[in-house]
């Protein structure tokens, strides 16, 4: 009779599958790490990038269920998987230290209407609450602009700048104190349609001018629509951290985890609620029922000398999108 140390077949069957579905699991979340990592982000990978924090989250799943099966290669990939994705998304959790800014304190509100449907009493009533100095609205419309005024809106904040415009390209910069040098930027969009951005230059009492913006890239909803996307992205205004303050509010239609996203904060701008702890709560849905979950794309950007105090992730009935409130020191003039 023969004596062998070798397992029996059923049981080597049970390590191949067991090791088999690790591999599933475990590969696309590594793949997952390699393209978020390497800034991947083109064609389908654009929108599949912005679940990027849920990827993260799942990946801890991943190298547990490795572990647990005692699949050592698997839960080695796993574990670098799991590290590289909490890495870039857990830091937006906790609040990083601000500068020192002594100057008068800006309340910004920015609010995507939806074409114009979002409630516009509760849309006066937030700014009224919260005391709003400064309001960006994006897919602004002249029955949006008609309800806002009527509710009491252009006595909250008298000065403005406004391109309402059926539809979704509208945009709006409303103040609670003058605003100079004011414009319109057309992005270029599919086609040469684009959102528009009403920007101004606000003069704060008390403290330095800040040029604010109502952001509005083009969404990269379909891949005929990602070229545009990016080079809406890429066209946004710089920081300039040796010059005017610069504050960008507005629907980004991207992420953290986005490249070009990234690639405008380090021309030196600073994302409010990533800088707040904020930085993981969803700002648009949907929130009809559809199991997309939340993702984050509302964002207000700020030149780093300003100092964010708070981030408030709001509720807005008839929109889609969830305004971002934040209040902000600046720096002495």
């Amino acid at each position: 009779m023969i004596v062998t140390d070798d397992p029996p077949a059923p049981t080597r069957r049970r390590a191949t599958l067991r090791t088999a579905l690790c591999w599933v699991v475990v590969g696309p979340t590594a793949a997952w790490a390699v393209v978020r990592l390497a800034g991947l982000d083109r064609g389908p990978l654009v929108q599949a990038l912005a679940f990027t924090p849920y990827v993260a989250a799942a990946s801890v799943l991943t190298l547990g269920l490795s572990v647990a099966l005692r699949r050592w290669w698997p839960a080695a990939v796993a574990a670098l998987a799991t590290v590289a994705l909490l890495g870039v998304v857990a830091p937006r959790a906790l609040a990083a230290p601000q500068p020192t800014a002594t100057g008068p304190t800006i309340r910004l509100l920015t609010a995507n209407l939806l074409a114009g449907s979002a409630d516009a009493s509760a849309l006066v009533e937030l700014v009224r609450r919260h005391r709003v100095d400064v309001l960006t609205v994006q897919e602004f419309t002249p029955d949006a602009q008609a309800a806002l005024d009527r509710l009491g809106l252009d006595r909250l904040l008298p000065h403005r700048q406004l391109n309402a415009q059926d539809g979704t390209p509208g945009s709006g910069l409303y103040s609670r104190w003058p605003i100079i040098d004011v414009g319109i930027r057309h992005n270029r969009g599919q086609g040469g349609w684009g959102f528009t951005q009403a920007y101004g230059t606000v003069a704060v009492p008390g403290g330095p001018p800040v040029r604010v913006e109502s952001a509005h890239p083009s969404a990269p909803s379909a891949l005929d629509q990602v070229d545009a996307w990016r080079t809406d992205l890429t066209a946004q205004p710089p920081a300039t951290p040796d010059g005017e303050l610069r504050i960008l509010a507005g629907d980004f239609n991207a992420t953290l985890d986005h490249g070009p996203l990234r690639a405008l904060l380090r021309t030196g701008y600073v994302d409010a609620a990533d800088a707040t702890g904020k930085g993981l709560t969803g700002t648009w849905g949907p929130y009809d029922g559809d199991l997309i979950p939340p993702v984050t794309i509302d964002h207000v950007l700020v030149d780093r000398r300003i100092a964010v105090d708070k981030v408030q992730i709001l509720p807005l009935p008839g929109s889609d999108h969830r305004p971002v409130l934040t209040t902000a020191r600046l720096p002495t003039p």
